[in-house]
């Protein structure tokens, strides 16, 4: 095989690498938050500076907050309570997301909380 045909073979290798790592960055916020929670997406709660995406196996529930612009920290929070029991918190300053936040609720209903900012949406009793 000449020098040529080489060339050709890193450059198409190099451009496939590059194609997938630019799509990889470029992933909406729910297939980013299925890396974070296991189960399938039953609910996601948009409001003004981000959105809460919820998520549910075999009787726990995750959630995880995403702001719509990343980069800057932010004040960010989530919050999963199953009724009947306290609520478990993710709150702080950061980059991309606050959670995830996993609690066992069996087939009790949940109320989420998600925060960014001064924006906040609270979800009321659900997935009862």
């Amino acid at each position: 095989m000449d020098s040529g045909a080489i060339r050709k073979r890193v450059a198409l290798g190099m451009a496939v690498l590059t194609a997938s790592g630019l799509l990889t960055l470029a992933m909406p916020g729910s297939a980013q938050a299925a890396s974070y929670c296991s189960g399938r997406n039953v609910r996601t709660l948009p409001f003004a500076t981000g959105s809460v995406h919820v998520y549910k196996s075999r009787g726990y529930v995750c959630a995880v907050t995403f702001p719509k612009s990343a980069g800057a920290r932010k004040w960010m929070s989530v919050s999963v309570q199953a009724r009947g029991n306290r609520a478990v918190v993710n709150e702080g300053h950061f980059l991309h997301h606050a959670g995830p936040v996993t609690v066992h609720a069996g087939h009790r209903c949940v109320w989420i909380k998600g925060t960014v900012g001064s924006s906040k949406i609270s979800s009321g009793w659900i997935l009862c």
